[in-house]
């Protein structure tokens, strides 16, 4: 009886987030909007902190970029220490752009202040002056090979909507086994924890953001004091979404085909550090979120296929229904990424180890250690 209360648990769980979770599970592509009468000015900021094997290419896509209006561009070196700036002023003379690049070196990093969002707010602050006539701020990662009509897409749906913010799930390497087992569902995830009908709907309070590539209007990063509002913020994406959105205004999130992540990840111990880094921060450091995360992830992902290799009858074939229908829901994702479809079984698999990443984020902090990215030690 018990495990036919279980598998009965299961399956409704699944039939709910089927049928009653904003469609999360769909890869929706909405056209892109009419282009607005007069295209306007933008300001690229590119916090970048040893980034010299991928600045040029981020910056050389977004000198390609069909866009009709004017665009400038500000690299701001976070103490690098493989020559970041050096390598994207290279890129501007090769690309005879040197006058349309600005690159700025952070100042050091104040207390209270994550290094991303203070090098955010140091192109802001000192790179784009208040009486420059961008009206947009398009945010960048250092490793983001921009599509060519990226900024053409996102100014257009700002101005359509109106929207004070709008950025695009950009595509992430999928090559090695490791990213094929793990990437496609960290984008699922994401959606399911950000459904994006949600997210792009003003009267739902629910905010999201993909931090690669945000485009944000000037007077709404203004209207919450720039970035002050998330200094300390890990997930800086998400939580500047939170603020521009508050109060009802507008934002805009979707996935992008020509738009790709540069970064690789070979190896599987990469990707789960990746996903470490910060997984608790995601539970707000919360013990109780934490039991229900692992009790949560175990019920829904891993008892469908338990209930089916070790129950029988009913709760077998209940087990085997839920592990059906997960698949089929993660199946989008996984030719989103143009992948087997048999991996899309392996889900249950993937969970398991992004619970496995998501409790050595836990025990990380639980030691005061938040690990290393990029070259520097995260104290939490």
């Amino acid at each position: 009886m018990i495990l036919l209360i279980l598998a009965l648990l299961v399956l409704a769980v699944w039939l709910a987030l089927w049928l009653a979770h904003a469609a999360f599970w769909r890869i929706d592509r909405e056209p892109a909007p009419p282009p607005p009468e007069t295209w306007p000015a933008v300001a690229a900021i590119i916090p970048a902190r040893n980034e010299a094997e991928r600045i040029e290419e981020t910056l050389t896509s977004l000198w390609q970029q069909d866009y009709p209006g004017c665009l400038r561009i500000v690299v701001v070196d976070d103490h690098s220490e493989d020559g970041t700036a050096e390598a994207a002023l290279r890129a501007a003379e090769e690309n005879g752009r040197a006058e349309m690049l600005h690159v700025l070196t952070a100042e050091p990093l104040p207390d209270g202040w994550t290094g991303k969002v203070w090098a955010m707010q140091q192109g802001l602050t000192r790179g784009v002056p208040p009486d420059d006539p961008a009206r947009y701020i398009l945010f960048s990662d250092a490793d983001i090979a921009h599509g060519k009509s990226a900024l053409r897409e996102l100014v257009s749906r700002a101005e359509a909507g109106p929207c004070d913010l709008v950025s695009f799930m950009v595509r992430l390497q999928c090559h090695s086994s490791a990213e094929k087992l793990l990437i496609p569902a960290f984008v699922f995830f994401f959606k399911l924890l950000y459904p994006f009908r949600r997210v792009n709907d003003p009267r739902d309070s629910l905010a999201g953001a993909a931090g690669g590539t945000m485009l944000a209007r000037r007077e709404a990063l203004e209207r919450i004091g720039n970035l002050d509002r998330i200094r300390g913020e890990w997930i800086d994406d998400c939580a500047l979404a939170r603020e521009i959105k508050r109060g009802g205004h507008r934002i805009w999130l979707g996935l992008s085909e020509s738009s790709i992540s540069t970064r690789h990840y070979g190896r599987l111990r990469e990707i789960l550090a990746m996903i470490a880094r910060t997984a608790y921060t995601q539970l707000g450091y919360s013990p109780l979120r934490l039991l229900g995360c692992v009790a949560g992830l175990g019920l829904i992902f891993l008892a469908p296929p338990l209930l089916l290799c070790f129950a029988s009858g009913w709760p077998q074939a209940l087990g085997g229904a839920a592990w059906l229908l997960m698949s089929l829901l993660y199946l989008p994702m996984v030719r989103f990424y143009r992948q087997s479809p048999l991996w899309a079984l392996l889900l249950p698999l993937t969970a398991l180890l992004y619970l496995w990443a998501t409790l050595l984020s836990a025990w990380r902090h639980a030691r005061g250690q938040g690990g290393v990215w990029k070259g520097r030690a995260r104290s939490v």
